[in-house]
């Protein structure tokens, strides 16, 4: 199993999430850790991490049998499964 943010597969909420996570995820990072440039980094690397059909094909690549996601939130976030048997 495993659990990351995803590409959103809502219309609407895909633009909001986008500049939501822009723009709020580093301020408030800052506000709290008095650092914003990691929390921009993180939500660089969320939208630069393989969306859920791609990662879901490298899973079985890597030999595990049955790989499958399922989206959360509108696909903010998908939890990814495959087996090795």
């Amino acid at each position: 199993l495993c659990l990351e943010f995803s590409e959103v597969d809502m219309p609407l909420l895909d633009k909001v999430y986008e500049a939501w996570s822009f723009n709020a995820i580093p301020r408030i990072g800052k506000a709290v850790t008095g650092e914003g440039e990691p929390y921009s980094y993180l939500v660089e690397s969320i939208r630069k991490f393989p969306n859920q059909q791609n990662f879901a094909a490298m899973i079985s690549r890597a030999g595990f049998e049955r790989a499958s996601f399922r989206n959360y939130s509108g696909g903010i976030a998908a939890l990814h499964s495959g087996w090795k048997l």
